[in-house]
């Protein structure tokens, strides 16, 4: 009993204790950039089920390192600096689709990002018409829509004219008992604004306080209402 009650206590406490800055902004170590334990188990499952439909899952994107984040922010905002776009307008451009480094759901290692491999397909594969009308990956999207709760899979970035921040992303699923606390976590103990100012991410150093603040409320918590909630 005594036993018991000690595992019960250590499980209550690394639920309700935030994880630390590091692990949330993708700056500790996993040199092997594996997901977390209990997402890749879920997956597995997921995965060998859909196998039985003829889908092939791959995960295109899983856990992604703030180092990595950075390298495809800064090869971004180059990009649009040379067209000659102010920083504000930069910032803009590249939260359609991409995060801020620190920012990125995919550090948590409980996000993925999916397509199916057994499809014909050519050319970039995370775009959103391809999971659409008579796309490559539409088998996947139907069996996501019908299983993917099953396995405690949901889309982050749900097509809906009322959520704010990035747009429709049919490929993004994340591991929803992991991440919920994920979230609960970097939106109660991340201060964004100082965070970035700290770290070398080109741009923000010119990007206004107040377009930070509105970047965690539109983007960062602009989310399927599923992902959040309190434990």
């Amino acid at each position: 009993m005594i036993r018991l009650l000690s595992y019960f206590l250590l499980f209550l406490f690394t639920q309700t204790q935030p994880l630390d800055q590091k692990k949330l902004t993708g700056q500790a170590s996993n040199p092997k950039n594996l997901l977390e334990k209990e997402t890749q188990e879920a997956f597995n499952l997921m995965k060998k089920a859909a196998a039985k439909d003829g889908i092939h899952m791959a995960v295109v994107s899983g856990y992604r390192s703030f180092t990595r984040q950075t390298q495809i922010w800064n090869h971004k905002y180059k990009k649009y600096a040379v067209q000659g776009l102010e920083p504000d307008a930069i910032f803009d451009k590249i939260v359609e689709y991409s995060t801020v480094p620190g920012t990125s759901r995919h550090h948590w290692g409980t996000d993925i990002d999916l397509i199916d491999t057994n499809a014909t397909y050519s050319g970039d594969v995370l775009v959103p018409s391809k999971f659409h009308g008579t796309g490559p990956f539409c088998k996947l999207k139907d069996w996501m829509e019908k299983h993917g709760s099953t396995y405690n899979f949901e889309l982050v970035y749900t097509m809906n004219n009322t959520r704010t921040g990035f747009k429709y992303e049919p490929w993004h699923y994340s591991y929803v008992p992991l991440s919920r606390k994920r979230y609960n976590d970097y939106v109660k103990t991340i201060d964004l604004v100082p965070f970035l100012r700290s770290e070398t991410v080109m741009g923000t150093d010119k990007i206004s306080e107040k377009r930070i603040q509105r970047y965690m409320e539109e983007h960062i918590k602009g989310i399927n209402p599923k992902l959040k909630g309190l434990f």
